[in-house]
């Protein structure tokens, strides 16, 4: 590259990387280091590719140094003359661009996998835990809801725990639906007073195989998890709608668990004079990791590693899963369903976040064949 076109040079280091830090994905600055070797070195010498992934996720920082000390991505292999510091920043370049792919691009509505298990059910199975996956209070004029235990406390409080659809999820905001009941006198609805959030992983790795029938009264303990995050306690109205509490900032759930805790009670049952609580729906709104990122709990004191797995992409295409022609495609029809939406404006910035979102895999198998 002539030096009068090279900024970086122009500019001068600490103004290229402010500019650099500027971006919006971590992945453009794959392509940024497929421009020149020196445009490449730049990035990799300064750790650009973490800085930036730990801007956009700070969650990540929590994880961070496991992942650099376990080497369990992108373990260091030194080539003939280089030196450990320089393939160390390599592999990190390599890590952080491929955690900056590793959340799903979608937003998924719903990051719920199945539920777990219920700190109390009153009719087992009619009002199971299960009943709350399903987005209806009724199915085919059943009623379809988890129901709590009667008490004559109204503070005492329950607990749902459920598995989400991966155990690396950037969790945005949470939905509950308290259910009227339709077949009593008067309509209740029994909802809570309030509701908290927790999200966690398993205390061991066996836990995580524990289903909702294995305890008697198909109650999981909760001493078998450890809750990372502890949301503030949101007040909940005593309605029969879906109600949304959004998280003050997004949570990186590692471990894959959640807990509701509904705090209180409201609404007496009028043939036993007891407090009950029933939900008919849940819902936990984010962005999994793809299925190639994994987390190994260490030991019991919460330690875990973030693993790459890149073969779990490729059974998953071999299976007959969407490759990335056919991904492309679909994004392609969501634009265009996007465009007939809203009309041509902003469909320049449209076109090209699709297209980099495309090329993002390849750019960054490219970048690792390039010569230093």
């Amino acid at each position: 590259m002539d030096n009068c076109c090279d900024f970086i040079k122009l500019l001068g280091p600490d103004m290229s990387m402010k500019i650099l830090l500027h971006l919006d994905n971590p992945a453009d600055l794959i392509r940024v280091c497929l421009v020149s070797s020196s445009w490449r070195q730049f990035v990799i010498s300064n750790g650009l590719c973490k800085q930036l992934c730990l801007k956009l996720l700070p969650e990540i920082s929590s994880v961070a140094h496991t992942i650099e000390v376990n080497n369990l991505i992108d373990p260091v292999k030194l080539r003939q003359h280089d030196h450990l510091e320089l393939e160390c920043l390599r592999r990190n370049h390599r890590v952080y661009a491929f955690l900056a792919r590793g959340l799903n691009p979608l937003t998924r509505k719903d990051c719920i996998s199945e539920a777990i298990s219920a700190s109390s059910t009153d009719n087992y199975p009619e009002e199971s835990i299960h009943n709350t996956l399903e987005p209806l209070d009724r199915i085919e004029h059943i009623a379809s809801y988890w129901s709590s235990e009667g008490q004559s406390d109204p503070a005492i409080p329950e607990t749902l725990i459920y598995k989400l659809v991966a155990k690396v999820c950037l969790v945005t905001e949470f939905h509950v639906q308290p259910f009227q009941a339709y077949f009593q006198y008067g309509f209740p609805i029994y909802s809570s007073k309030a509701v908290r959030f927790r999200l966690g992983h398993p205390r061991l790795p066996e836990a995580s195989d524990t289903k909702d029938g294995s305890m008697p009264s198909h109650r999981l303990a909760d001493d078998k998890f450890i809750w990372t995050y502890i949301s503030p306690e949101f007040p909940m109205a005593q309605e029969n709608c879906l109600q949304k509490f959004k998280l003050p900032e997004n949570v990186l759930c590692i471990g894959g668990f959640l807990q509701v805790e509904l705090l209180g009670r409201v609404q007496k049952q009028e043939m036993d004079g007891l407090y009950y609580i029933c939900i008919s729906h849940v819902q936990v709104v984010g962005r999994p990791f793809l299925p190639r990122f994994d987390i190994d709990i260490l030991d019991a004191t919460g330690r875990c590693a973030l693993k790459y797995l890149p073969e779990t992409e490729n059974c998953m295409l071999s299976s007959g899963s969407p490759n990335w022609e056919n991904a492309a495609s679909s994004r392609f029809r969501t634009l265009t369903a996007r465009l007939i939406q809203r009309g041509t404006r902003g469909w320049e910035q449209m076109i090209l976040n699709t297209l980099l979102g495309t090329v993002a895999a390849g750019a960054n198998e490219a970048d690792d064949e390039r010569p230093t």
